[in-house]
């Protein structure tokens, strides 16, 4: 069974007499699944679409816990949010799903599920960030040892938070004097990467005297784990956040790539996230990654098309500036397309020395990654990998596994308490994607509809 998949749905890396044979994302793949699996994506997938149930996503389960108790609604939770979108709480629960997604060609890249509004004041202290520094340590950790064979690229990857680690109020600090004309050197990659590695204060003339303790303790707490994540084996992959933060972020990664993705680390180790629905990365991206050439170091790239367009537009109205966000979806899409190119040609190029993850749901997306690489000779287990999350668009996810691409699925893992105001945050932020999974949810109707009625593939329970 598992070979007929294969050999319906598999292209292949590098030209050939046969062309170019895309991928079918027709839901085929879904025969590897229990029917039980396939049912709760559905009805989770369908209630996840309904907007009031994430607009008032808090609201609702503070309501729930009151009407059924604790106990109950957590058990409802878990059954089906939870369950859906989480790997579990425990390392063994985590390496349970993990060992689920290997059997179907996926590998994991876990996100600790920290949570912080830019400007909330009730998550402050260093206490709060070196307990989150302990987390991803052990994320670190987890990673590794989830993996004794990591998957076709050999790598094993793993998500970083930058303001689980550092003040988002320090981080727009931070990003107001590096937008001003001829910002200072002192914020400089090279300065902050020299003072990662020497353990020498820091003194940054914007910044008063408590922010610089802080900025110190928090490049401190970045290098320690990417030198622990290093040591590990395990690649960072930093998420991108608002673009308010985002300068100040991508100074922070600049100055640990320097570092860490030189070409004796065997980088890159430290990857950026870059957000296609903004109207300025393409040429960030293509700035960063002639940077990174000239310096010769190693250049790893999550390509997203991002989730906080909502936000982005209030904060740009609120403040009279101009929209940074692409005007629609089809911009974005136009955009995300440019990059992906731009990326792909990189990679050809630098080949080990340029790492790309193409992380979409959008099938035409994939599609133009699949083919491009086919095209550019980039192998299936070379350095260009696809991400989705837990949970959803799984009839691309297993027909690129199936295939023997390198796909990876997000995952948050923890307790309900940590893991359900993550959630219901990310699906705020993801309205898009989660509205859109129309076709993912007909897909789904049409497997059960099959098993129901005993046509077509049949599944071993």
């Amino acid at each position: 069974m598992m070979l007929r998949t294969c050999r319906v749905l598999c292209s292949q890396a590098g030209p050939s007499a046969g062309g170019w044979q895309p991928l079918s994302f027709d839901g085929g793949a879904f025969h590897l699944k229990g029917t039980g699996e396939l049912t709760r994506a559905l009805l989770v997938l369908r209630l996840c679409a309904w907007p009031p149930l994430v607009t008032h996503g808090l609201a609702l389960q503070a309501w729930s816990q009151r009407l059924l108790g604790s106990r109950l609604s957590g058990a409802l939770l878990r059954a089906s949010i939870y369950g859906q979108f989480v790997a579990g709480e425990t390392a063994e629960e985590v390496k349970g799903c993990v060992q689920q997604l290997q059997t179907l060609g996926l590998q994991p890249l876990l996100a600790v599920p920290t949570e912080e509004e830019p400007d909330s004041a009730v998550k402050t202290g260093e206490a709060w960030y070196e307990g989150n520094f302990s987390a991803m340590l052990r994320c670190v950790d987890l990673s590794r040892g989830l993996l004794e064979t990591p998957g076709p690229t050999g790598n094993i990857l793993m998500q970083l938070k930058v303001t689980a680690l550092t003040s988002a109020r320090l981080c727009k600090e931070l990003t107001s004097w590096i937008r001003k004309p001829g910002a200072s050197l002192e914020l400089s990659p090279e300065r902050l990467a020299e003072a990662m590695d020497s353990g020498r204060d820091l003194q940054v003339s914007c910044l008063n005297a408590e922010q610089n303790q802080h900025l110190r303790a928090s490049l401190s707490r970045l290098h320690r784990v990417v030198k622990h994540a290093r040591a590990q084996h395990v690649r960072l992959l930093v998420d991108a956040e608002y673009t308010f933060l985002n300068p100040a972020l991508s100074l922070l990664v600049d100055a640990l790539a320097m570092r860490w993705n030189s070409p004796g680390e065997g980088g890159p180790w430290v990857w950026n996230t870059y957000q296609a629905y903004l109207k300025d990365t393409h040429e960030r991206l293509r700035r960063a990654a002639e940077a990174a050439d000239r310096a010769g170091l190693a250049f790893g790239v999550k390509l997203v098309r991002g989730a906080y367009l909502d936000k982005e537009r209030e904060v740009a109205q609120h403040h009279g500036t101009e929209d940074p966000t692409q005007p629609d979806y089809e911009a974005t899409s136009q955009s995300y397309s440019r990059c992906l190119e731009l990326m792909l040609t990189q990679v050809s190029h630098r080949g080990p020395m340029c790492h790309l993850m193409v992380a979409s749901h959008n099938e035409e997306s994939v599609r133009q990654a699949t083919k491009r690489m086919w095209e550019l000779g980039i192998p299936l287990d070379g350095p260009v990998c696809f991400g989705q999350l837990l949970g959803m668009c799984d009839h691309v996810s297993l027909a690129l596994g199936q295939a023997g691409y390198a796909v990876y699925k997000s995952i948050p893992y923890g307790s309900l308490e940590e893991v359900i105001p993550y959630l219901i945050r990310r699906a705020q932020e993801n309205r898009s994607v989660l509205q859109g999974a129309r076709r993912e949810q007909k897909l789904l109707s049409q497997e059960l509809r099959r098993r129901v009625l005993g046509r077509g593939l049949r599944v071993p329970h």
